[in-house]
């Protein structure tokens, strides 16, 4: 079963506003009556002169004479009722005396944050922008504070009506039975609901204005200086931006998240990968702004975007270019039989929301190695990521080939038949774990299969990087010589769960790199090649579960 958040009663409730697109006026109705004129109906009465004239709404009424209407944040002295006695048109669903705390509304007017939740949560949750009749059909409406509400049969979001189609000279009046339930959207639901509370917090830091030019109403330019009638400020999040729109009214998602206890787990074994070195600025925001990215970048999908939910899910960051394995890579964003036992749904509680399902877990559902915990490949004919190179000269060549990642390679020559050449490739985005330090290296039946040089490449490598202080180190992987098999793709294993000390993820200073240098005597020279054919460079995440 799927459960349902609805906001009914508001006594000591707090939140963060989320997205409001709803714009009004700051000094008074009159100027807003002026842009904004509704459709005359044949009736002298307004929406505010229709409510008095039923007595069971004296409630609701004396809640719209309280409740101000809010600009940019600020209180204007513009009452819901004052707004309602205006030329501007809407749709009231008004709910009948007794069905709610009254007093409680009231309360909550006397505050500024406290008028804004009844602002939101009751008083737009009842009145529409648009004017909508009942009718024999089914139809949808969106209110105030960008909830899709259903009319059906005599029922707006299955609340039955006692009366409808109470026309008036700026709108349509319906009177319902008790007051229309507030459904959460997900961001929403991660921000109120208490054992989800570790991720709301983390998210509503990132909660901003933005001013929209394009939706306000300008009425010139003074002195080179825009001046706008109606300025439209929307409430947006900046992280949701990054990993899924989730508040969003008019959009479908899902997210899978854990409870406090599961995501404090995850949370505490994912920040050990995100370690910064002491020269990093802001290294511990650093830390833990890639943390929480880290446990939500796959975390949201876009209901759009599926096949088939039974089969597999794609979340928000999926390249769809990338549709298979390549070269043997593994694809990241991609989850199998998520419902299926192991699978990332498998026994978690569903909880319906009004812009998606919200899926409660009890412990984080992902391997760290499909998601934040991932594989580097630095392919050798990205020759930008060369940073020093020694007598030698390298070229990238295509060669299409399911053994071939990228369908590309670096043909590296030694300057002259004796030369002892060096090449040294930054790695990006390495994390503060453990990794396999691979290369991969072609035979040379690549560019000639007729008649190959069958002589093996030998060599030396160093790794160079940073440890917490920001210290620069090396390895020289113990001054061992590695060779590659002419006669296969060759995946050398230069070291075993190395274990790099410090984070690079997301930073421009090169504080990794691997130095390859052909160590091949004069007099060994017909038995190995200088000669080399470089697929990429590999780093294979370690873990415990993985060793």
């Amino acid at each position: 079963m799927i459960n349902k958040i609805t906001k009914r009663h508001l006594i000591g409730f707090s939140f963060i506003i989320c997205h409001l697109s709803f714009s009004i006026a700051l000094t008074s109705c009159s100027e807003w009556d002026d842009h904004y004129e509704g459709a005359q109906t044949g009736t002298s009465l307004t929406l505010w002169q229709q409510l008095q004239q039923h007595p069971e709404l004296s409630d609701f009424c004396q809640v719209l004479e309280q409740t101000k209407v809010f600009r940019m944040h600020k209180k204007t002295p513009v009452s819901y009722a004052q707004l309602l006695d205006g030329g501007q048109s809407f749709t009231v669903v008004a709910p009948v005396n007794g069905t709610f705390n009254r007093d409680s509304l009231i309360r909550l007017t006397q505050t500024h944050q406290g008028d804004s939740v009844a602002e939101k949560f009751f008083v737009l949750n009842h009145i529409s922008r648009s004017t909508s009749s009942m009718k024999d059909y089914e139809q949808s409406m969106l209110m105030l504070n960008s909830k899709h509400m259903t009319l059906s049969a005599g029922t707006i979001e299955g609340v039955a009506l006692k009366a409808s189609n109470l026309h008036a000279k700026n709108g349509v009046l319906h009177i319902a039975e008790r007051p229309l339930p507030y459904e959460y959207n997900l961001y929403e639901a991660l921000c109120d609901m208490a054992d989800l509370s570790a991720i709301g917090n983390f998210l509503r830091q990132y909660d901003e204005d933005y001013f929209d030019a394009d939706a306000s109403v300008s009425s010139g330019i003074v002195e080179g200086v825009p001046v706008y009638v109606d300025s439209v400020v929307i409430e947006r999040n900046r992280m949701l931006q990054r990993i899924g729109l989730i508040n969003a009214e008019d959009s479908t998602y899902w997210i899978v998240v854990p409870t406090t206890e599961g995501w404090n787990r995850a949370w505490d074994e994912a920040t050990k990968y995100f370690v910064y070195d002491a020269t990093v600025l802001k290294r511990d925001s650093i830390q833990q702004y890639w943390t929480n990215r880290a446990l939500l970048d796959d975390a949201v999908f876009n209901m759009t975007d599926q096949h088939s939910t039974q089969d597999s899910l794609w979340s928000v960051p999926y390249l769809s270019w990338r549709t298979g394995w390549v070269s043997g890579k593994p694809i990241y964003h991609v989850f199998q039989k998520p419902f299926a036992a192991g699978g990332i749904l498998y026994g978690a509680e569903p909880v319906a929301c009004s812009n998606g399902v919200l899926y409660k877990s009890r412990e984080w559902p992902f391997d760290p190695v499909k998601t934040y915990f991932k594989e580097i490949w630095a392919e050798g004919e990205s020759t930008w990521l060369i940073t020093a190179d020694k007598d030698c000269s390298f070229n990238g060549r295509r060669q299409v080939a399911d053994s071939i990642s990228e369908n590309a390679y670096l043909q590296v020559l030694p300057r002259t038949t004796t030369s002892n050449w060096n090449l040294t490739f930054r790695l990006n985005n390495t994390l503060s774990g453990d990794y396999d330090i691979c290369v991969i290296i072609l035979p040379k039946s690549v560019s000639n299969q007729n008649d190959p040089d069958m002589r093996p490449c030998k060599f030396k490598a160093t790794l160079n990087y940073v440890d917490e202080q920001g210290k620069e180190l090396s390895f020289n992987f113990d001054n061992k010589q590695f060779q590659s098999n002419p006669e296969k793709v060759d995946t050398v294993v230069l070291a075993e769960a190395f274990h790099l000390p410090a984070c690079n993820y997301d930073q421009n200073d090169i504080k990794v790199s691997l130095t390859l240098q052909c160590n091949i005597l004069a007099r060994e020279t017909a038995r190995y090649a200088r000669e080399m054919y470089l697929d990429c460079i590999y780093l294979r995440p370690r873990t415990s579960k993985s060793e």
